[in-house]
């Protein structure tokens, strides 16, 4: 009801003002139960009451409301005499304040009204949708198999509520991917082996770095997972995931087709055709990862994204041509023996994707020929880097 429009601290959005997704919708034409609405708002202005007196630091964010208790009857009741159901999810998230489990995961309430709604809806033969007023990634595979859909609309900005009722209406198709792994679990994530889970840090604003703490990486938390980072673990390590990195659909469906690449003087130009195949009209977001040769000898990640670019607008039947460069130089990595970046000679798979984990089209490229010529440029780059420190 209170839409999440950025985050806390400088993660906030200036605004001049919030639409809410319940005035999105009647901005939209949609009406709501009037009687379930007061029943909320009730609750609300109640619950904030209650978390007002709990104490809190001035520059905390404030407490999120409990999900409100529906009874079998009410939900039921609710199923009898409206068209769909309209379940939102809220996480508040922003500047130094770690997330914990109880954060990522749903609440029992939560889960209760979920299935709750779902079993009443789906036997009136009614859909259920959610959507998820979030700042960061939430646990989904339990239970995102019960709504008939699920939007991901993130902190919307001062529009919010009309941007979430312009998807759900059709209007506009959805046409985002996602910028991050949604895990399974959350110790799932590598970081989760050394972070200080649910432990709560000294939060002192003028700490001069001292340690005032002895409980392992509360004050220092050290840095662990090397350069296997989001997709980068997932994928590397084949870890079962509730939604990969880039992943996202639309009101429609596309096809992949004819893809190829050329290499000129340092640059590898990737082309692939892309065609609506699907009913409506709609956007898709083409990615490109590239694997180096001996990844896994090498200490590399199994494949990383280079390039990204998304299609206008394409009509059902409509196909474009969607083109993605990568420098040689955006090849290279660190080689801390020489101090320097440096490009691997050999044979790159070049993968076409639409997300991580759903390549539609496998390309190779041999640089070696490019390699002497972008590493000494590299080296000279970072020479004249360290004369300038």
């Amino acid at each position: 009801y209170d839409f999440i429009a950025g985050g806390t601290g400088s993660g906030n959005v200036n605004r001049a003002y919030t639409v809410s997704l319940l005035d999105g919708l009647k901005n939209a034409g949609y009406s709501v139960d009037e009687g379930l609405k007061n029943v909320y708002e009730q609750y609300l202005t109640a619950e904030k009451e209650r978390l007002v007196q709990t104490k809190k630091e001035w520059f905390m964010p404030d407490f999120r409301p409990a999900e409100m208790a529906l009874t079998a009857s009410a939900i039921q009741e609710q199923a009898s005499k409206t068209d769909v159901a309209l379940i939102t999810l809220g996480r508040t998230s922003g500047e130094f304040l770690d997330r914990q489990q109880a954060d990522f995961n749903l609440s029992k309430e939560e889960l209760a009204l979920l299935q709750g709604v779902c079993k009443a809806f789906h036997a009136a033969d009614k859909k259920v949708v959610v959507v998820l007023n979030i700042g960061g990634v939430i646990e989904t595979a339990s239970w995102k198999a019960q709504p008939d859909a699920i939007l991901c609309a993130w902190q919307a900005g001062q529009e919010g509520g009309n941007s979430v009722a312009d998807v759900l209406s059709g209007k506009a198709s959805p046409s985002g991917k996602l910028p991050m792994t949604f895990p399974v679990k959350f110790e799932d994530a590598a970081s989760s082996d050394n972070f200080p889970i649910d432990m709560k840090a000294n939060i002192d604003l003028v700490n001069k770095g001292e340690k005032k703490n002895e409980v392992k990486n509360v004050d220092y938390t050290r840095y662990e997972e090397d350069i296997y980072v989001g997709y980068r673990y997932f994928d590397s390590f084949g870890k079962q995931v509730s939604y990969p990195f880039g992943y996202g659909l639309s009101y429609t469906t596309f096809e992949y087709a004819n893809p190829a690449v050329k290499q000129d003087d340092g640059l590898l130009t990737v082309t692939v055709e892309v065609k609506n195949t699907g009913k409506f009209a709609g956007k898709e977001v083409v990615q490109l990862y590239a694997a180096a040769p001996n990844s896994a000898k090498m200490n590399k990640p199994e494949k990383e994204l280079k390039a990204f670019a998304k299609t206008r607008e394409l009509k059902p039947g409509e196909t474009a041509v969607v083109t993605l460069q990568v420098k040689a130089a955006d090849l290279a990595s660190y080689d801390e023996a020489s101090a320097s970046w440096v490009v691997d000679g050999g044979t790159y798979k070049l993968l076409i994707g639409a997300s991580s984990r759903d390549i539609k089209a496998e390309l190779s490229a041999d640089v070696a020929a490019l390699t002497q010529k972008t590493n000494n440029v590299l080296k000279l780059r970072e020479s004249i880097t360290t004369l300038k420190r």
